[in-house]
Order: structure tokens, then sequence, then C-alpha cells
């Protein structure tokens, strides 16, 4: 596995993780396939793909249950991230949202708290405060973003007195560049990682049809790869980008995972990105 630096912290990740949007039920619970849900995170942590995102949205916080079971006696070296919901950014309902996300995964401290979306009809300046005193004590080790723009990030870093943010969480793959367009430079510049969600453009790249996709599957024939792998390595060959794809099944975290042992050469990363311009 290769990692990435986090932020400016002295730590990294690895530069695949598992996304869990959907395991536990998507806007409420769904239990219905959590076992296969826990095979596929336990196998992905097997193959060193040890970051694992979740959110207290996922599932009502099902998601975040399913997580700690697939943990169970797996802890030591994972990095855990959840996500706090917007309705939750008030200063008190902030700490409360943490506690009860903690609960839920069975542990005393995560690695990564971020804020799902933003909010404008609650002061950033309130939230983040609530955001340093979870590091502060002890219940998160690192605070993060996710879907901000550019202005919004900036606003919430001037908002804290002494952490950094050393993340955003945003949508990125071939078929939607619109980090590109200032996001993604911003996160360079400023020693952000980008935690690229749905690298595979939420499962339309894998049924995407026209000449674009001709020349992916044209270069996946050449590399003996699939179309998901190509595309999937495309997104994390861009700096400061590490990408969480969805582990949907025991197969699909296998292919995600091998995308980590090679790597596009020039002239078809350029080529792909010409493509899907």
């Amino acid at each position: 596995m290769q990692f990435r630096p986090l932020g400016r912290t002295l730590e990294s990740i690895p530069i695949l993780g598992l996304g869990t949007w959907g395991i536990g039920g998507e806007m409420g619970p769904d239990s219905s396939r959590d076992e296969i849900g826990i095979k596929a995170l336990r196998l992905g942590l097997d193959l060193e793909m040890k970051f694992i995102d979740t959110a207290e949205m996922y599932g009502a916080g099902h998601s975040e249950e399913v997580v700690a079971r697939a943990l169970a006696g797996r802890r030591d070296r994972v990095f855990v991230a959840s996500k706090v919901s917007p309705r939750h950014f008030a200063y008190d309902d902030v700490l409360a949202a943490a506690k009860r996300s903690l609960k839920r995964l069975g542990m005393k401290q995560m690695d990564l708290y971020q804020l799902h979306w933003p909010n404008p009809s609650i002061p950033i300046s309130q939230t983040m405060r609530a955001m340093e005193k979870l590091v502060n004590d002890g219940l998160t080790r690192h605070v993060g973003v996710s879907n901000f723009s550019v202005e919004q990030m900036r606003e919430a870093q001037q908002s804290l007195s002494h952490e950094k943010i050393v993340s955003n969480q945003v949508e990125f793959s071939l078929i939607d560049r619109s980090v590109e367009r200032g996001i993604l430079q911003y996160c360079q510049k400023e020693g952000l990682t980008l935690i690229a969600y749905s690298p595979l453009g939420q499962g339309k790249i894998p049924r995407g049809r026209g000449s674009s996709f001709k020349v992916l599957d044209e270069i996946a024939e050449k590399l003996g790869k699939s179309r998901n792998q190509v595309a999937l390595n495309w997104v994390i060959q861009h700096d400061s980008v590490v990408a969480i794809p969805k582990a949907a099944d025991t197969d699909h975290v296998k292919e995600n995972a091998e995308v980590a042992a090679w790597k596009l050469d020039r002239d078809d990363y350029q080529k792909l990105a010409k493509e899907f311009s």
C-alpha cells in the first residue's frame, strides 16, 4: 500500500481507504447486508487499506456500528474518520454528536472528525470552537471538513485558534472533476489532504458508454486492468489526493486494493484527462 501525508501533520494515511456509504443503510438503518459489509471491511484491512471513513448520517448511525463490529480486535493502526451532520453544528450539538459517534464506534477517540456539509445557518466560528474542544478533550486527533468550497475552507480555518484543518472530503472522479476549478489547487497549496469520495462516479463509470469510455477500456485492456481500476488509479495520481471507494463487497475491495500496486504512465494519464475534460 502507498501512503500520503495527512495534511501538514507528521503522519501518513493509505492512498486507498474504505468508504462506507450504504453499509448499514443509507438515510435510515438497514441491517440486511451487515455481514457483507463487515467481511468487505475486514478484507480491506487485511489488504492494508487501513483507513475507514463513515458518518453519523450513514444509516442514521448504524454504519458506525457496523464499522465497530468490523474493527473488533483490529483497532490498532487503523485510521478511523467520521463526520458530524450539519444539523448538529451548534456548539453543544457537535460535542454531543461526537460522543454518540464514539459510542457507536466503540472507541474513545477518532482519528479524524469532519464537518459533513456546510451549514450557513450556524456560525462556522461556533462549530469550529466545538471541534477544537474535541481535540483538546482527546475525542478526536484531527479536524477536517467535507464538501467545502475554497472560501468555506478559509473561513473554517480562520475560526480555529490552534488546530489546522487537515482535509476536505469531496467528490472527485474522471466524470466529476469540479474540484479542479480551485478546491484541489487550494488543498495542494495550503497543505490539506483531498479525500476523494465516489471516485468511480457513484457507479456511473462501470456502466458508462461512449467514445471516452471506449478510450478508458482500451487503456484498461492494454494494461490488463479493469475499467474501474484504471479510473481509480487516475484519481490517486493527483498530489495530495487519497480515495475512499465504497467497500461494497469483498470482490470490489480486492479489485480496488490492487490499484495501489501500479501507476498509469504520463501518456495514458493525459489521454484520460483530455477525453473526460
